[in-house]
């Protein structure tokens, strides 16, 4: 429980499951949640953030402080498609909200915490960057202040999942994941889709959490979820983008790093938002940041089941 950690969501099902990891997990102090607009509206992604905190009953322990609502410069682009209407997959439909989001703004909020705390606090980012790139802007001294950065975002060697190149995080505000990138964060760690997609939910997964209220939920929210990926993949299963996030914050060893220098289009008619990573340094720049390469999936599995089923 030493570990003191701020996630930064934007609600749909894989940030759901990130959250219920978190908390669920023993293995850190869950200081406070701030959402930001992204697969949903930032209006969803507070609402669905608060119902996952009812459902495991800790709604009254962790406060919840809505962010931002649009990217730095461009228009939203919310991924329904994927994530359904409601960013839930329809799961908690109906379900009335107990838990309310508390005053402030998530990047004051963030930039007060961990002033409070300094060199203790990892941030968790699972949405686009706009709170971090907002809270740097207002207080650039938060890169000194933070333990670490850990953000679900990019891809280094493979393709996109919104473009051919770009990673649904980053393309949606690009922006403000390049001002996170040149903040100079000296701990900042990406873990991107050449390793989230090595470590796929499926319906043995599902079923080993068991007939408990988080395995029914994880079952429906899952559901169509599941039937996508394999459509797109040929595979009947689901990416864990945002849990794998988190488990790299809760067990450093899930993951394989490297620190390399990555920077990310923001000008491109065909590459925007694409993180470009220059393996062979022919930038001549320092290295900005561990980039995540290869991942233990059945070791996060296991301590993933294990935490939802405790």
């Amino acid at each position: 429980m030493n570990r003191k950690i701020i996630l930064d969501v934007d609600t749909g099902i894989d940030d759901a499951l990130g959250i219920m990891l978190a908390v669920k997990s023993g293995e850190c102090e869950l200081i406070g949640i701030t959402t930001v607009n992204g697969n949903v509206s930032l209006g969803k992604a507070t609402e669905n953030t608060c119902k996952i905190l009812d459902l495991l009953q800790v709604g009254e322990q962790i406060p919840v402080v809505k962010g931002a609502s649009q990217p730095l410069l461009r228009p939203v682009f919310f991924e329904h498609s994927v994530h359904g209407e409601d960013g839930l997959g329809g799961a908690l439909r109906g379900v009335a909200v107990t838990k309310q989001p508390s005053e402030g703004f998530g990047p004051d909020f963030i930039i007060e915490q961990v002033k409070k705390r300094p060199g203790e606090v990892t941030l968790v980012m699972t949405g686009p960057l706009t709170n971090l790139a907002l809270a740097v802007k207002k207080c650039p001294e938060l890169v000194e202040l933070v333990k670490e950065v850990i953000f679900m975002g990019g891809v280094v060697k493979e393709h996109g999942n919104v473009t051919p190149v770009a990673e649904y995080n980053m393309y949606v505000d690009p922006e403000a994941a390049k001002a996170v990138f040149h903040a100079g964060f000296p701990e900042l760690t990406l873990v991107g889709l050449d390793v989230t997609r090595k470590v796929l939910l499926n319906e043995e997964h599902i079923q080993g959490l068991g007939d408990t209220s988080i395995g029914r939920y994880v079952k429906q929210s899952t559901s169509d979820y599941l039937q996508r990926y394999f459509e797109r993949n040929g595979v009947r299963a689901c990416a864990m983008h945002d849990p794998l996030a988190v488990g790299v914050a809760l067990f450093k060893d899930l993951v394989t790093t490297k620190k390399l220098y990555v920077d990310i289009e923001t000008r491109s008619e065909l590459c925007d938002g694409q993180t470009v990573c220059d393996f062979q340094n022919r930038l001549k720049k320092e290295p900005n940041m561990n980039v995540c390469l290869d991942v233990d999936a059945d070791a996060f599995f296991v301590r993933f089941i294990r935490a939802l089923k405790a």
